[in-house]
């Protein structure tokens, strides 16, 4: 299983996803441009020692990772048609997560093969990215069978 990071913005999020990668195994893609340098403090202090540990893949733009992404993309979005507990993930599925401040743009919406949101109480807008990360993944290593053996 792996999760994709689209432009991230907020450093605290993508050392959170990266500490959530390497306890899983899951491996992360990260779009670039990030909104911060890979450096920031604030990603350390949320990844801990995990970020040196974490399975991370940096691609230039989204068409760097577009030509070597296999599996289906999954999009997480609040737009989504599909609930997350309606969802029937597949082993080699990628779940991409928009930026925190603008989501995707049109076109990686439209290329994702599946496009899937956690259900929420009305009136509220959305989770915070790595809390939607981690909520999918729970569910996608659950039905794909793919927790570690640990």
């Amino acid at each position: 299983m792996r999760i994709a990071l689209y432009q991230p913005d907020q450093p605290g999020n993508m050392g959170a996803i990266l500490r959530l990668a390497a306890c899983t195994g899951a491996q992360v893609d990260v779009i670039e441009p990030c909104g911060f340098a890979f450096s920031d403090r604030g990603l350390k202090r949320a990844g801990m020692d995990y970020v040196e540990i974490a399975a991370a893949t940096r691609h230039a733009n989204w068409g760097a990772f577009e030509e070597v992404v296999q599996g289906r993309i999954v999009l997480l979005t609040t737009k989504g048609a599909t609930r997350l507990d309606e969802t029937a993930f597949q082993p080699g599925d990628t779940l991409l997560m928009g930026s925190e401040s603008s989501g995707v743009p049109d076109d990686v919406h439209a290329r994702a093969d599946l496009r899937v949101r956690i259900p929420q109480v009305e009136g509220t807008r959305s989770l915070n990215l790595a809390v939607a990360a981690g909520m999918a993944l729970t569910e996608a290593l659950r039905q794909t069978r793919g927790w570690p053996r640990g």
